[in-house]
């Protein structure tokens, strides 16, 4: 559990680093199989990791999105008046 509690302190560019060097790791052939293995984990794990902070992203861009039509009519009214 340290590991995933580690891992949701990082940010998502730390996350992207340390996957992209699990990922270098198990593209080397330096590693016997227990450790491509246990490579292999953290790298599932990394990657979860880096999936959750995605969707959180997501979630409030749809969140901002959601919000964004109003302000985007109000200012288009505002711009109509000067217009004229």
């Amino acid at each position: 559990m340290t590991a995933a509690v580690n891992l949701e302190e990082k940010s998502f560019e730390e996350l992207l680093k340390m996957l992209e060097e699990t990922v270098n790791q198990l593209d080397g052939s330096g590693l016997t199989l227990e450790q491509s293995l246990a490579t292999y984990e953290k790298s599932v794990a990394i990657a979860a990791a880096c999936e959750q902070i995605l969707n959180e992203a997501e979630l409030r861009i749809s969140q901002i999105d959601a919000r964004k039509p109003t302000v985007i009519a109000e200012s288009l009214d505002e711009e109509d008046e000067y217009a004229l």
